[in-house]
């Protein structure tokens, strides 16, 4: 009788009816269905505006470096022939300060000889080209020379050390700039380095270079016309 009546029941559900019920069953491998949500999504509405500024950022930027790159590779190229060339002039002329060994020897070795010659009673002609050691002063115009090229000298190597530096502080700049950062982020570091660029005047600095190697060429043009003329 019951059996007439669970037929009956499942006739009249139809092939497409569920049962409801707070809890449907499923299979045991798989979780429970759960109710879709709307998930949360953050985003930062100003990431591409950003990204736009830091694409012009880094064409700019990569300019102005490959500029200061090649300005210091110029420089340190110059100022290593011509750094050698001032010190070689100076190796020659260096010796004119100072007292010449030879003519010391000669001067005492003279007098050795006079003493000599005046207790056996004769006397000994001394060249008068053989001068006291003790007197000895060096020309204005050899003082002169090496002080210019001295001075050329140590402009030249400042601005090798200067050119140096740049290539490093270039170097650095582009990699603090690109760093893994969010676009924000980044931007405000480009943007706080750029501006101590500015506020320090790095780009007066860079054209200094030329000018401080300019004024050592003209010393050392200088000192060679005393010490020809």
């Amino acid at each position: 009788m019951s059996q007439d009546i669970e037929s009956g029941l499942d006739a009249t559900r139809g092939p497409n009816t569920r049962p409801t019920g707070r809890s449907q069953a499923h299979s045991p491998g798989q979780p429970p269905a759960q109710s879709a949500q709307p998930e949360k999504i953050y985003s930062d509405p100003s990431g591409p505006l950003f990204s736009m500024y830091l694409e012009r950022a880094e064409e700019e930027d990569k300019k102005m470096v490959e500029n200061w790159k090649g300005d210091a590779d110029g420089i340190l190229v110059f100022t290593g022939l011509f750094s050698a060339t001032v010190a070689t002039f100076l190796g020659i002329t260096f010796q004119g300060l100072q007292l010449n060994s030879q003519d010391a020897s000669a001067f005492y070795l003279s007098r050795i000889y006079q003493q000599s010659a005046a207790e056996n009673g004769s006397q000994v002609f001394v060249p008068p080209t053989i001068s006291d050691p003790a007197t000895f002063t060096p020309s204005t115009s050899t003082v002169w020379v090496n002080a210019l090229w001295f001075l050329s000298l140590v402009i030249s190597l400042t601005c090798a050390l200067l050119a140096t530096m740049l290539q490093q502080w270039a170097r650095h700049y582009l990699d603090v700039t690109r760093t893994r950062y969010q676009p924000y982020k980044r931007a405000r570091i480009r943007t706080f380095y750029f501006k101590g660029v500015e506020k320090f005047r790095v780009s007066w600095a860079i054209d200094a270079l030329p000018a401080l190697l300019h004024l050592s060429v003209f010393l050392f043009y200088a000192g060679l016309s005393i010490l020809l003329f």
